[in-house]
């Protein structure tokens, strides 16, 4: 039976074209984007602590007694290292993913953020066990991305798999919706440990903020326990019982999809750029206030929870294409007047175009991106295929602040070098999106992906 296209409608009411037991799955859907946002709150708060603390920490606590400059570069390389290791995990956990359910590895995932973030927490300083200490980080640090690897695309696939076709959008927005939230509390968490004396801040201030996510893990089991699978994965897992290894499939008949999210998904450079770069760069070399950075981030994050449904809205009624390609297009710009900002020291101008960056510009984009990486797939290998592609795309993200660290020049105009890899990535991914992005809003969800699936190209 072939299905026509789907008009969208108002998210609040159910859509004529549903079925008589719609009212059942769209309270399914609006479950699972309950438990991805707070599930994905929970486990971005622990992932971006550790951004913030590298940042303001980790360089007088793991790698004292060298430069200031390379210490800020060896901290923000640690991000980094979270990041290389995702594409291999995300291959593992997609395969499990697809295979076992959706549910169980979200559930691994968050058990694995929680104890590396609450074992961060407890690591002595390098001043009282030398190398060992960044060598015990990083090893943490990467099974906190290894965690991360399978968080976003799995809530993502969950939450669509439930959703009506035709809003898809919408309730896959609050998975990264729910990350901004993780960002928001992250930054409230270490702007109140920032007030603290610096001594009492460098011995165990900073460490309540990890601690803190032997919590995460508890409420976080209860809520995904809770959730169920969706009927559509339930069906293709019936289908595909005996047929080839999610991976195998995805790297010989995806290929090219592959390729094309390794580009597309360059926006997300923006959000490491702002919120870990862009911290140490604007408390280290224009002396603006922590505190007020801390909070430049805490309110983009906030505005963004309001904002970022309000994109899946859109983006269903009008395509994720125009929507995500004018964010991209808006970050592009706003990475200049953002940095140029900082240079300023004027911390107004920092919030206003903080808010240009982040609130209005990634707004359109990060809720969009994860949603539109997960319909290229079909079914049966979708948390293998788009957690893998997503994953490897991410590496350059996950040392972007490295990169800006090291580009960045002496001088107060030292950050263009900066804005300017950081508006490339963003022009990048739009200009894939245009040209090589397939439009998938009128598309039903079990038709996602089937001309890939078929052996075409994708």
């Amino acid at each position: 039976m072939t299905a026509g296209p789907i008009v969208p409608s108002s998210p609040l009411t159910p859509p004529a074209e549903q079925a008589p037991d719609s009212r059942e799955g769209t309270n399914h859907a609006r479950r699972a984007a309950a438990a991805s946002f707070i599930g994905s709150t929970l486990e971005y708060y622990d992932f971006f602590i550790y951004g913030s603390a590298s940042a303001l920490i980790f360089n007088k606590i793991f790698f004292p007694g060298i430069d200031p400059a390379l210490g800020t570069i060896l901290s923000m390389a640690t991000i980094g290292i979270g990041y290389v290791v995702r594409p291999l995990a995300a291959s593992v956990i997609g395969h499990f993913g697809d295979r076992l359910g959706r549910r169980q590895m979200l559930v691994l995932t968050l058990v694995v953020m929680g104890v590396a973030t609450f074992l961060i927490g407890c690591l002595p300083p390098a001043a009282a066990i030398g190398a060992t200490a960044p060598v015990l980080l990083v090893v943490l640090r990467a099974l906190q991305g290894a965690s991360a690897a399978g968080e976003s695309v799995g809530a993502v696939t969950m939450t669509m798999e439930h959703a009506p076709s035709n809003k898809r959008a919408f309730y896959s927005s609050w998975v990264n919706t729910g990350a901004v939230a993780g960002i928001m509390l992250a930054s409230l968490a270490f702007l109140a440990v920032s007030l603290l004396p610096q001594e009492d801040l460098l011995s165990w201030g900073w460490r309540l903020p990890f601690l803190a996510s032997i919590l995460v893990v508890a409420v976080g089991l209860y809520i995904r326990l809770r959730l169920p699978e969706s009927e559509v994965f339930e069906a293709a897992k019936e289908e595909g019982a005996s047929q080839e290894l999610p991976l195998k499939v995805v790297l010989r008949d995806h290929w090219r999809t592959i390729v094309k999210v390794i580009f597309f998904g360059l926006w997300s450079v923006v959000s490491s750029v702002f919120a870990a770069f862009g911290l140490a760069y604007a408390t280290g070399k224009f002396g603006v206030p922590s505190a007020a950075m801390l909070g430049v981030t805490i309110a983009t994050a906030a505005l963004g929870i309001i904002a970022q449904p309000y994109a899946g809205i859109l983006a269903d009624r009008i395509g994720r294409k125009p929507v995500f390609i004018t964010g991209n297009i808006i970050c592009a710009v706003a990475a200049f007047a953002y940095f140029w900002s900082i240079s300023t020291a004027v911390v107004p101008l920092i919030f206003a175009s903080g808010i240009l960056f982040m609130t209005v510009g990634y707004g359109m984009v990060n809720p969009l991106g994860p949603a539109m990486t997960a319909e290229m797939f079909p079914t049966r290998i979708r948390y293998t295929g788009a957690a893998t592609a997503s994953q490897l795309g991410l590496v350059v993200t996950g040392f972007a602040p490295a990169i800006a660290a090291a580009i960045v020049q002496p001088g107060p105009a030292g950050w263009i070098p900066v804005a300017a890899f950081t508006a490339a990535c963003c022009l990048v991914s739009a200009a894939v999106t245009a040209i090589w992005v397939k439009e998938t809003y009128q598309v039903p969800t079990e038709a996602l992906g089937a001309k890939a699936s078929a052996g075409a190209p994708a």
